[in-house]
């Protein structure tokens, strides 16, 4: 894929930061989402790709906009066929109430070479470089933490395990409270979570638990471009999801995939923060119409990370 690319892409989740921040702190997630959905798609428009959303807002009957299955970009000539992975606001409950670490979110391959993951949970475990092929999702949360506390050369007291705070985690926080690590609940938002332990700064170590699985194929791709690790096992609620997961090409439901399997090949990523995170800093809207992102943009192929800081003159180029 060509690397200009990347630049491109980031342009859309600047566009959909933007847009969703105006509703931070508002306690409205759907005006939030909405405004994100709207901007982004628009933006798509742009691109000279042939994209098609394979991770997205939903199925085509469940979303209007950025639909799984939804072809975008202006398929101009010579347009690269990829496939697009998205989260115009990953966080709606972090922004609604100007909670941490809201983005918006793109990862690109080429056609076919994302998991097709359909809209149901993911059992995930992340970590860094440093921790790169001792994870296993087969074993216990305890031997994990034993495993990247000793690749770290931390002690199991240093230790700090990112969790998403939800009642089906009782007994995964209560197993890792007896380790002796140390716990970062949090309320939404596992894809910065899930980056996070690949900086060195942060103070996360690793991500244990289940979310999204649309939201674990995209850690999937950051963490391939940044070096870090990454495995996932889809968790079905009921039969109906794993008929739909079968329909979508899924032919073992209880398979464990390595990050390399749910995303193959080179890969880009990026995202711009909306609201103040542990992967980048949130929009900040400036005096005479004007404001300012930061963004992360990568590429595996190259391993190559850029922070961008750009700041937007509303009156030269207003928001749509």
């Amino acid at each position: 894929m060509d690397r200009n690319l990347a630049l491109e892409f980031v342009r859309i989740t600047e566009f959909a930061a933007l847009a969703s921040a105006r509703h931070m702190g508002r306690g409205n997630e759907k005006a939030a989402d909405q405004a994100a959905v709207d901007s982004m798609r628009r933006a798509f428009d742009s691109v000279n790709i042939d994209g098609t959303v394979v991770i997205g807002e939903g199925e085509r009957d469940e979303a209007p906009m950025l639909y799984i299955g939804e072809k975008v970009g202006r398929k101009g000539p010579d347009a690269p066929k990829v496939d697009i992975a998205l989260d115009p606001l990953e966080g709606t409950t972090i922004c609604a109430k100007g909670g941490v670490g809201a983005i918006s979110v793109i990862a690109i391959a080429q056609q076919g070479k994302f998991l097709h993951a359909p809209d149901t949970y993911m059992d995930k475990i992340a970590c860094g470089p440093a921790a790169f092929g001792v994870i296993d999702i087969k074993l216990s949360a305890t031997e994990n933490v034993h495993r990247v506390a000793e690749a770290l050369k931390k002690s199991l007291e240093d230790m700090t395990v990112v969790i998403l705070d939800r009642p089906r985690h009782e007994a995964l926080i209560t197993e890792v409270r007896k380790t002796g690590a140390r716990i970062r609940l949090i309320g939404d938002g596992d894809v910065s979570a899930g980056i996070a332990p690949c900086w060195p700064d942060s103070g996360m170590d690793l991500l244990l638990g289940i979310g999204g699985a649309p939201e674990g194929v995209i850690t999937a791709a950051a963490l391939k471009c940044m070096g870090g690790d990454f495995q996932g096992r889809l968790a079905f609620r009921n039969e109906k999801e794993k008929e739909r997961a079968s329909k979508m090409g899924v032919k073992d439901l209880h398979k464990a995939y390595s990050r390399d399997e749910l995303a193959q090949g080179d890969v880009m990523f990026c995202a711009t923060g909306v609201t103040d995170g542990p992967l980048l800093q949130g929009v900040r809207f400036l005096p005479e119409k004007r404001a300012s992102t930061q963004s992360i943009v990568m590429r595996s192929a190259t391993g190559t990370t850029r922070i961008i800081e750009a700041r937007h003159d509303f009156s030269i180029k207003p928001l749509w």
